[in-house]
């Protein structure tokens, strides 16, 4: 238990913040969040220009299955074909 205590007790020293300014190792943390979080935003912008093309698609698609739409389309084929 003694010695527990002595391991908690140095990861809490190391927990610390320095007299000297952030420690390496603080500084690759940071550096790493930062790139994560620009990783993410890339993702975010990513997903959100799929949303919109998708319902730019879904709009396109309700819009030539309206019933005069189809009848259009089928009038057109109709003379396409000389039927």
């Amino acid at each position: 238990m003694n010695a527990r205590l002595r391991q908690f007790a140095r990861a809490w020293a190391s927990l610390r913040p320095s007299q000297h300014g952030p420690s390496q190792q603080e500084r690759d943390l940071t550096a790493r969040v930062e790139r994560l979080e620009s990783v993410l935003e890339g993702l975010q912008d990513a997903l959100y220009r799929q949303a919109q093309q998708h319902d730019r698609e879904i709009g396109e698609l309700r819009k030539r299955t309206e019933p005069t739409e189809i009848a259009r389309a089928l009038s057109a084929d109709a003379r396409r074909r000389g039927l």
